[in-house]
């Protein structure tokens, strides 16, 4: 089996164009008849020739939850465009995020993680990873190599996720990533704003890159996927937890979502464009105090983001200048094509009102209140014509 239980063994295409990449990787036709889409598997039996491969367990497939061609094709694609020696696909962003964690935590370590994680993130650490004898600690996005001052002998893991969760802050992940390694412990990152296609954090020094598929690959707001793409020092630890633990993602999800990878290259230069467009115009609004995106060459991260990464996404946060919560809801309902919702990624323009005030470290802003935009795919006028419905009921 690749991928999810032996590693990446997909041709490397690094020369070639990111849209040619996405078209042809993960799958061979010639595998399946020349089919030019893998088989979607359903299956838990596998069958065995004789009873020296299965009792040997030579066979490529071994059972439904060892991974199948269509969880391969997926996987295979992941691995290459992350340049990690394997990957492993389960039910969600969130387990993306736990069983990672789970393979490498053990009772009396030390686990810094980021202080503007995704909010279920934070609450897997405060309990399971707490009540399995873990000390968390959370620490400033914008520590950068200062975070060797909180590094231990007993640190196991680093998690960071950048930009930062709702409030986008940029991390200086190669320097963390030093200090991390002093002491071996594993680095993690939530990728899921920047996908692969604009930030690549392996090659950063980075050991687990973290996706919620269910976004940007995914693309059409119709399931629920994680993965997490692992170098060689870590990924033969990864899978073996992982089939320990029995979580598996089903062959439908794979397929759809290995289907919207091929076009996701051309969703995400759309998402870009309007979102900096539509940022652009909030920065001249009166009503706005600041605009949180680091690909806006005022923002604090933009030299980090300009260094590290090759584009932006459709996600960005803005500041509703002095007004309440209660105004910010009164804004939210004003709106009539932006849809309340707490995912994103896919074709449809999102708003949330985050709650920040479980935050220790990275304080919340005090200049108003924080709305979070997903820009989707309709046209920006459409979307400003909206945005301008909301602020006339805050008026």
């Amino acid at each position: 089996m690749k991928n999810q239980q032996t590693g990446n063994s997909s041709k490397q295409k690094g020369s070639q164009g990111t849209n040619t990449r996405l078209a042809h990787g993960g799958y061979n036709p010639r595998d399946y008849h020349g089919f030019i889409n893998p088989p979607v598997v359903h299956a838990s039996t596998v069958l065995f020739p004789d009873t020296e491969v299965m009792l040997g367990r030579s066979a490529k497939y071994l059972y439904g939850t060892h991974g199948s061609p269509t969880s391969d094709a997926l996987g295979d694609m992941l691995s290459e465009l992350e340049n990690a020696a394997g990957t492993i696909l389960v039910p969600s962003g969130l387990a993306a995020i736990s069983i990672p964690m789970m393979a490498f935590a053990k009772a009396g370590d030390h686990a810094l993680i980021v202080d503007s994680c995704y909010d279920p993130t934070r609450y897997f650490c405060d309990t399971v990873l707490k009540r399995i004898g873990v000390e968390v600690e959370y620490f400033d996005p914008l520590i950068g190599g200062g975070i060797a001052s909180l590094i231990r002998p007993n640190t196991g893991i680093v998690l960071t996720e950048t930009p930062g969760s709702n409030t986008f802050e940029m991390m200086d992940i190669p320097a963390i990533c030093e200090a991390a390694h002093t002491v071996d412990a594993v680095v993690m990152l939530d990728n899921t704003w920047a996908t692969p296609l604009l930030f690549k954090p392996l090659d950063y020094g980075v050991d687990i890159s973290i996706h919620a598929l269910t976004k940007y690959p995914s693309g059409h707001s119709d399931l629920v996927l994680g993965s997490a793409s692992a170098n060689a020092r870590t990924f033969d630890q990864l899978r073996d937890t992982h089939l320990a633990m029995g979580i598996c993602a089903a062959p439908d999800d794979c397929y759809l979502v290995y289907r919207g990878i091929k076009t996701m290259n051309l969703r995400l230069k759309h998402h870009e464009k309007s979102a900096l467009e539509v940022a652009r115009w909030l920065q001249g609004r009166d009503e706005v105090a600041r605009v949180l995106h680091p690909a806006l060459e005022d923002d604090p991260g933009h030299e980090l983001w300009k260094r590290d990464f090759k584009g932006s996404s459709g996600l960005f946060a803005f500041v509703l200048k002095d007004k309440s919560r209660e105004e910010a809801r009164a804004f939210l309902d004003g709106l009539q094509l932006f849809g309340l919702g707490y995912s994103w990624g896919g074709f449809e323009s999102l708003v949330t009102l985050p709650d920040l005030t479980h935050r220790t470290i990275a304080a919340p802003p005090d200049d108003g209140s924080l709305i979070r935009v997903q820009i989707g795919l309709e046209e920006v006028e459409d979307l400003i014509e909206d945005l301008e419905r909301g602020f006339a009921a805050v008026a």
